[in-house]
């Protein structure tokens, strides 16, 4: 263990004046906590070893996770999931958020949260895309196809 601190003394003298250069303590800060966290994943890479990069340096996820992610894929983004239930006939009749968020959870294993939904759901009404119209049971907004 006190191979690791010594190591970590002199890297961190090493890099002391240009971090002292920062006259802002709060950057100095995120600086070191910078620094210790790039220092964690190089160890992290040194003991694993066998993983494997993909071609931008990022580590790739192991098998156990969804099938879409072990493959290096993302899974899609609030935006283009409602991009894709417009395509369907999802909005022919209306939704609110939180059914909009429990359909999402359960056709795209995407656990969204309202407030992530609401600015794009109101984009796409302006966008003359969906109609934003007020419940008359819970005066809540619900979102149908233009």
């Amino acid at each position: 263990m006190s191979k690791h601190i010594e190591k970590l003394k002199k890297q961190l003298l090493e890099i002391s004046e240009v971090v002292n250069s920062f006259r802002s303590e709060a950057v100095q800060v995120k600086i070191i906590d910078r620094f210790l966290d790039a220092i964690i994943e190089s160890e992290k890479s040194e003991a694993e070893g066998a993983d494997t990069f993909s071609k931008k340096g990022r580590k790739q996820r192991s098998g156990d996770e969804d099938d879409n992610l072990s493959q290096g894929r993302k899974k899609p983004g609030a935006t283009k999931i409602l991009n894709q239930l417009l395509s369907t006939d999802f909005f022919t009749s209306r939704h609110s958020i939180s059914d909009i968020a429990d359909y999402c959870k359960d056709n795209f294993s995407s656990d969204f949260k309202t407030s992530e939904l609401s600015g794009i759901l109101l984009k796409l009404a302006k966008e003359n895309k969906l109609r934003r119209e007020r419940s008359n049971d819970n005066n809540r907004f619900e979102y149908v196809k233009a």
